[in-house]
Parts: structure tokens; C-alpha cells; sequence
């Protein structure tokens, strides 16, 4: 979370939305990028955040066409067909063991209308229960243990490390390589067939930009030679904003407990050196809901993810009191920002302007989130096990609340839509549907920033999916209609 050999530690410009405050970004600077470093919760979205994608011009990329490609990655531990698979790369894992205050936030849902369900990634998301995780056998399973690990051996793979990528060399405009910096020496890697991007929603198109694709009046305040002015390049930003509410229990039962005492942190090694079990194989957040707030939505519109300890921060220190934290974000936001290079230096990080809680709705739904998990928490049998409120505490108005998320609203890290793929006809998109780079030639962006909109729900299975069909489209195995 914090070491900057693992991590870009990117920082938002700062943001009206949320009181001029900049968020911190984490991003990660290792194999398997930010699922090195994610919170590992196996979700894939809505089956509508797809067929909507398929909607905006993406032909190709509706639920029925991308299903396929979920079931390719995923290796469940427990669900099978027709909608999951046990073989895929990508492990899924249940949490064995049963925890009382999951257990206590599942019967609270209950009360409120909430089903309980064992499968968040079913065709109906509504529910409240445990996640799976990225995890196989107690150890996090990232995409570069699930792929990268498995293709080492390989004659045509080469792995770089302590490398950055500068820019995309084209001659006329048509990629042909791109420049690097590795451990300080500048070269030069030419491509026998394509040049692809797969850098992450905010260095993609900061390499686009400095690579001479953009917005041209950009381009031109920097002195970058234009190849293509496209002006989607680092625009429709997106992003989840979560709302962290803090609880005090009256039980000894949170990780904060464990981790207070040499005794409980000596249990918590022990659990997974010899069971692989325990808090350190399942990391912070156990249980999930999803659900509707608002009479206008049809599908699930917030999301909570329920951890089991309590810091100021998420990846902080822990409380010095037995604590836990309901974390609720809004799955579909309307707020868009933009990725903007500062500078043609490419080791310079470029400006993230996030634009939180810029429309009415997004303003709208944050309260009825809030107001949503303090009557979770008002609600038997949670309201049995908490001795009283840390966050928010104070607010009781719907200005009080809203100040509260503009004060204390921070990033659940899922930065997506910032070389956006859609219709001939939209001016922002980047993309066609086979991932190409409009109006160059032999260059595709394979990442979440190819995403036209948020899925309703954590970004990495997405972002594997959507690898593993830009597999199919480079490889000629399906057609790019």
C-alpha cells in the first residue's frame, strides 16, 4: 500500500468535490500491476454494465459475448456451471470459516430485505454475504502468478524490470516500437506486428499523449509533435468513491484484536504457516452487499465491502479499540475527470483530476449510501455488538452527511475509462471495439482505461476478462465486427 517499490503512490490534483483534497492513488509498480496490491475481491459486475458497453457502439462486448471469457479466466473453488468455471488461471476462493460479525451484518441485511446469497456474480448481483477472493491455497493469486508465472519458460517472452516505458515510436502513423528507460539507459524495442498498451487508466494515456496521440492544444503546450489529434485520450476518468463509516464493538472480535497483542499476532503467523488460513490468508474485507437506494434504479446501485478491523485510512494502522468498517461506494457513478501529462518528461507523474461528486446524483446517492449503513448499523442484531459510532458521528442532516463524504470520501481504487473504446461516431472515443487505436496503425490499449464505463462492482476479473478476449481479437481467433 505504501512501499514505493511496489507502488506509483499517485496523488489527485486537488478535488472541489471533495473539499479540495487530494486523494491518494495506489497503483501498482510490480508484475501483475494493481493486483499485486488489490484488495482481491472476485467480482465481475452486472450483466447490464456489459450489455450497455455493447450498447454505446461496442459491438461484440455485450454480456453474452464476454461470459465466455469469465469462465475462461476463473479457477472457483466452489461454483460451476453454467455461469462459473474450476479451470480457469484465475483462482477463486470462498473464506472457510465463519465470522461473527458477518454473520451479525448478513442477519441486519436480512431485516431490511436483503436475501442472503453465496454468489455475488450470479445474473441478479442483489444480496449480502461473503466474498470470494483471489486466492489459492492462503497466497493472493495475481495475474502474474495465474499467467505470467505459468509463460516464463517461454522462447518469445522476455521480461523486463526496472523499465519504463517512454513513448510509442511510429513512423507515419503506424506504431513500430517503443522507447524505454531501463535502469537508466534509454532504448529503443521495435515490434515485428503490433505495439500494445496495457499501463493502467493512468499511465496508458499518458503515454498516448506523450507519444503524440491527444488533444492536440495539449500536445502543442508541451512541443510533442502530433500524430493523431484524438481528443478522448485521458478524458471520461471514472472511479468509485467509498464512504468509510467506523464502529466501536463491544466484543473482542475484530482483526484489531489480534493484531494488539504478540499472543494474537503470533496466532494470526501460526494460523497460516501451518493451515494457510486465518486473517493473513483472507485479507481485510469479508463480507459484501449490494443493493438498491434509489427508486430510479433497477439493478444494485452501492456496493459495501465490510472489513473486519478499523483504521483512519484504508492499508492504516489499525485502531487501538475493538473497531470495524462498513466501506459503501456507489457502483455507477455520473462524475467524470480526465489524466493530463504535466510535463514531456515521462518520469513525471501526469495531473488526475477525478471530479468527484460533480453531479446531483452522485451528491444524492452518497447520502442515501450513508444513510443506508447507519440504519444497518441502528438495525439488531448489529446494533447489539456496537458501543457507538466513530464515523461519521455527527451528521444528522442531509447537508451534514453530504459534508461528511466530501470531508472523509477517499478512492476504492478503481480508476477506469480513460481511453475509452466506442462508436465511430462518439468525438471521446479512442478505441474501436477491437481495442485499436483510432487513426494509427499497430497500436491496442488492453486495460481497464479501455472500459467506456465502470462495471458495477471491483475492476481486476473485469480487467482479466477483458485481456483475455483482446487475446482472441490479436491472435485472429474471433473477428472484430
Amino acid at each position: 500500500m505504501w512501499d514505493p517499490k511496489l507502488n506509483w503512490k499517485f496523488q489527485t490534483e486537488p478535488d472541489p468535490g471533495v473539499n479540495n483534497r487530494r486523494i491518494y492513488w495506489p497503483r501498482g509498480k510490480t508484475l501483475g500491476g494493481s493486483s499485486s496490491i488489490n484488495g482481491l475481491i472476485f467480482i465481475r459486475g452486472q450483466k447490464e454494465d456489459y450489455d450497455k458497453w455493447r450498447d454505446l457502439g461496442n459491438v461484440g462486448w455485450g454480456w453474452d459475448d464476454v461470459l465466455p471469457y469469465f469462465k475462461k479466466s476463473e479457477g472457483n473453488d466452489r461454483l460451476g456451471e453454467p455461469l462459473h468455471s474450476q479451470l480457469g488461471p484465475l483462482k477463486a476462493s470462498s473464506i472457510p470459516k465463519k465470522h461473527p460479525l458477518v454473520e451479525a451484518f448478513k442477519k441486519t441485511a436480512n431485516t431490511l430485505g436483503v436475501p442472503n446469497t453465496d454468489d455475488f456474480n450470479n445474473l441478479t448481483q442483489e444480496g449480502v454475504g461473503y466474498y470470494q477472493l483471489t486466492t489459492h491455497k492462503g497466497y493472493r493469486c495475481s495475474t502474474a502468478v495465474a499467467y505470467l508465472n505459468p509463460a516464463k519458460q517461454r522462447q518469445n517472452l522476455k521480461v523486463m524490470t526496472n523499465s519504463q516505458v517512454c513513448k510509442v515510436i511510429f513512423e507515419n502513423k503506424k506504431a513500430v516500437g517503443v522507447e524505454v528507460i531501463n535502469d537508466g539507459k534509454k532504448s529503443d524495442i521495435r515490434a515485428n506486428k503490433e505495439v500494445i498498451l496495457s499501463a493502467g487508466a493512468i499511465q496508458s494515456p499518458q503515454i498516448l499523449q506523450l507519444s503524440g496521440i491527444g488533444p492536440a492544444k495539449l500536445l502543442q503546450e508541451f512541443d510533442i509533435p502530433l500524430i493523431h489529434n484524438l481528443p478522448g485520450v485521458g478524458e471520461n476518468l471514472q472511479d468509485h468513491l467509498q464512504h468509510r463509516l467506523i464502529y466501536e464493538l463491544n466484543q473482542p472480535i475484530s482483526t484489531n484484536d489480534q493484531l494488539s497483542s504478540w499472543f494474537g499476532q503470533l496466532k494470526m503467523g501460526l494460523d497460516w504457516l501451518i493451515f494457510r488460513g486465518g486473517p493473513l490468508s483472507i485479507g481485510i474485507n469479508q463480507g459484501g452487499l449490494f443493493t438498491r437506494v434509489m427508486k430510479s434504479s433497477i439493478t444494485p446501485d452501492i456496493q459495501f465491502h465490510l472489513a473486519t478491523l478499523s483504521a483512519e485510512m484504508a492499508g492504516g494502522k489499525v485502531h487501538p479499540f475493538s473497531g470495524f468498517t462498513m466501506s459503501v461506494c456507489q457502483l455507477r457513478p455520473e462524475s467524470r475527470g480526465h489524466v493530463r501529462i504535466q510535463s514531456s518528461d515521462p518520469l513525471a507523474p501526469p495531473k488526475m483530476f477525478a471530479n468527484y461528486l460533480s453531479t446531483q446524483y452522485d451528491r444524492d446517492i452518497s447520502i442515501a449510501a450513508v444513510k443506508y449503513a447507519r440504519k444497518l448499523s441502528q438495525s439488531e442484531p448489529l446494533r447489539s455488538l456496537i458501543t457507538r459510532e466513530i464515523k461519521p458521528n455527527y451528521p444528522q442532516t442531509d447537508e451534514e452527511i453530504l459534508e461528511f463524504c466530501r470531508e472523509n470520501g477517499a478512492t476504492i481504487f478503481h480508476p477506469t475509462g480513460t481511453c475509452q473504446m466506442g462508436a465511430d461516431d462518439n468525438p471521446l472515443s479512442v478505441l474501436d471495439s477491437a481495442l485499436r487505436v483510432r487513426g494509427v496503425e499497430g497500436l491496442r490499449v488492453v486495460d481497464c482505461s479501455a472500459m467506456p464505463t465502470l462495471p458495477s462492482g471491483n475492476t481486476n476479473w473485469p480487467a482479466v476478462m477483458l485481456a483475455e478476449r483482446a487475446s482472441d481479437l490479436i491472435l485472429g481467433k474471433i473477428g472484430a465486427r
